[in-house]
């Protein structure tokens, strides 16, 4: 199967530096395997969307150097995919209704079934939960290693519905990526711990399973992950040379300096080893100002 990477940001708020990364990197393994790199906006969150965030960011990796090789997919128009999934879940057995709120589950968060035959029935059925099972499920990430989690101990049965009738993350990810013939994910280690609910859903689901890839986090002087709900300074602050300088710099790939943007992407492209990516959380070396 040909190589097919994807960056999937959230339209949340501009390209922050941890999504840069996340871009750079994908898009490098994409380049670097004959493969394809595409762009999907996870535009499934109307609370936490920024309007005019999605094109700010599709301009910005375009004043980046990054050209898709394809459309750019929005998961607000594939509404159906994911309620079809839900549907097929529910009717095999493996997902119920649920209305506990928060407060209603044990301190931890997780919900260990107890609704799950109806004979402890919510209050209101309103979002969708997988049940997931005693399994331990185990995976090799090709730079954080082998990982691996108990979801009922340790996750519970969790969401793929949300109350209010919009697919949770976990659920439109696998799809997507299974429509998109995705074959291997590289993306952040905050999300290293979802990936055993994603490859239980793609088990569930009949879907491929594509490998895996975790970049270490960039992080704040205080320790915290830059994120746009988090505010962090905005790439759009940085020439794009200089941006995509401070990623590969920050992916341990060593890059020459003072090359214009398109010298920098031809030597990127030529000299990418993935091999020389941390896996611990880094503090980048850039002040935005």
């Amino acid at each position: 199967m040909s190589y097919v990477g994807r960056f999937a940001p959230s339209p949340s708020g501009d390209l922050h530096f941890g999504s840069l990364v996340a871009a750079v990197a994908s898009y490098l393994q994409a380049k670097t395997l004959n493969g394809k790199w595409l762009v999907r906006i996870e535009d499934i969150d109307p609370p936490r969307e920024v309007p005019g965030s999605a094109v700010a960011i599709l301009s910005e990796l375009k004043r980046l150097g990054m050209k898709p090789d394809g459309d750019v997919l929005f998961q607000s128009s594939r509404l159906d995919s994911y309620r079809r999934a839900w549907e097929t879940l529910l009717n095999a057995g493996q997902a119920f209704f649920c209305g506990c709120s928060r407060s209603m589950l044990p301190k931890d968060g997780i919900h260990r079934g107890h609704c799950r035959d109806g004979s402890d029935p919510c209050p209101s059925v309103k979002r969708v939960r997988f049940l997931v099972d005693n399994r331990t499920i185990r995976f090799k990430d090709r730079i954080m290693g082998r990982f691996e989690q108990v979801l009922s101990t340790q996750v519970g049965d969790f969401v793929i519905r949300r109350p209010e009738g919009w697919p949770a993350y976990h659920l439109a990810v696998v799809i997507d990526d299974a429509y998109q013939e995705i074959t291997e994910i590289v993306r952040g280690s905050d999300l290293l711990d979802s990936t055993p609910r994603q490859l239980a859903l793609q088990r569930a689901l009949g879907l491929p399973q594509p490998e895996y890839c975790h970049l270490p986090i960039a992080v704040g002087p205080d320790g915290s992950k830059l994120s746009k709900r988090e505010r962090s300074d905005p790439v759009s602050a940085l020439p794009a040379a200089g941006a995509i300088w401070e990623a590969l710099d920050f992916l341990g790939q060593c890059p020459p300096e003072q090359l214009p943007l398109e010298q920098l992407w031809s030597w990127a492209i030529d000299h990418w080893d993935i091999s020389r990516i941390p896996q611990r959380a880094t503090l980048p070396a850039i002040h935005i100002p």
